[in-house]
């Protein structure tokens, strides 16, 4: 079990997809760009997350997608790219990953709570 107060130090957000493609050398890894809001500039925030959906999900049906991801997990090096952050997704003994996405539109870097 954790605190409340620990539980609300993991940052999660929405994203949107922008682009997404196979991780050469890997079955299952996908690169994802994905937006998490707008600069003071107009133009799109971006990261880059590395997830292992790759055996569920073809890289273009997640283009435009909107999902949930854990904002500020440390960086970490997967297959020599830099993921920013986590995806999230259910499984079980029999399906899954299933990415955790929002019933109706909203705006890229909005908050969960």
């Amino acid at each position: 079990m954790i605190t409340y107060e620990e539980f609300k130090k993991v940052e999660l957000q929405t994203v949107v997809i922008k682009h997404a493609e196979c991780v050469e050398g890997s079955e299952k890894l996908l690169r994802l760009e994905v937006c998490d809001g707008k600069l003071e500039t107009g133009e799109d925030r971006m990261r880059q997350i590395v997830a292992g959906v790759g055996t569920v999900y073809q890289p273009e049906t997640l283009v435009g997608k909107t999902i949930v991801i854990v904002a500020n997990l440390e960086p970490r090096k997967l297959m020599g790219l830099e993921s920013q952050g986590m995806l999230l997704a259910a499984s079980n003994e029999s399906e899954g990953p299933i990415l955790l996405t929002t019933m109706s539109d909203i705006v890229p870097g909005s908050e969960i709570k």
